[in-house]
């Protein structure tokens, strides 16, 4: 099995980064819309949307995305999109207020072998912050990038007394980013289809498909009942 997270082997400036987030802060920050999964403050805005509108901050797979006004004027977070030489869905800053909780849940069709790969860059964080993938806790600092299967149980803890902020890319897989993961020891033959779930992940990935009812995640559902 692959990793359940790994650095990329790049960084960002951390005061280029800081001072582009510091022309978001006038713009609308949109409270996330899965309520039941956290406490506190989260919010979020958006660089690149479905409707090109800043607070549409909906993140779904296979959907067509464009730029909002905002990236065209944050030069920095432009350059860091095109290093990633690969489609872009929804790009976003995300925002987990002080004495904030994400609780642990699961993003389906989250995990690069399922040819996607969701990218974090911390803009703000600290030794407080609290990022937890498959039970593990990922050491992000300032500037550095990472990559994380979001189909795991994975959950967030700010215990300190300022935001944390996080720069976020949804990536399509592809030759380059196949290079790339392959440098990094992946093993890109991989195919969740060859996963074993234990329970606890088993049941919320049904949970989480079953928000959703369709002819296809009923199909996934029973598959991973008769298992």
């Amino acid at each position: 099995m692959n990793p359940s997270f790994s650095k990329l082997p790049i960084s960002f400036s951390i005061d280029k980064l800081q001072k582009e987030l510091a022309k978001c802060e006038t713009d609308l920050w949109t409270p996330h819309f899965n309520t039941n999964r956290y406490e506190g403050n989260w919010t979020s805005v958006s660089l690149r949307s479905q409707s090109g509108l800043v607070n549409d901050i909906t993140s779904f797979a296979n959907k067509a995305y464009i730029n909002t006004d905002l990236l065209d004027r944050c030069p920095y977070f432009k350059k860091i999109m095109d290093w990633f030489q690969c489609e872009k869905e929804a790009v976003r800053l995300l925002r987990l207020g002080p004495q904030s909780e994400i609780k642990e849940h699961v993003d389906n069709d989250t995990s690069y072998e399922d040819g996607f790969f969701r990218i974090h860059i911390p803009i703000i964080t600290n030794a407080e912050v609290f990022f937890y993938v498959d039970k593990k806790q990922v050491p992000m600092q300032m500037g550095e990038c990472w990559y994380a299967n979001f189909q795991l149980p994975h959950s967030i803890e700010n215990k300190s007394a300022e935001p944390r902020i996080h720069l976020t890319l949804d990536c399509i897989r592809n030759g380059w980013s196949d290079t790339l993961f392959t440098e990094m020891g992946f093993d890109i033959q991989y195919s969740n289809e060859k996963a074993q779930y234990s329970d606890e992940v088993k049941q919320q990935i049904i949970a989480e498909l079953s928000r959703n009812p369709s002819e296809v995640n009923a199909k996934i559902i029973a598959d991973l009942l008769a298992e």
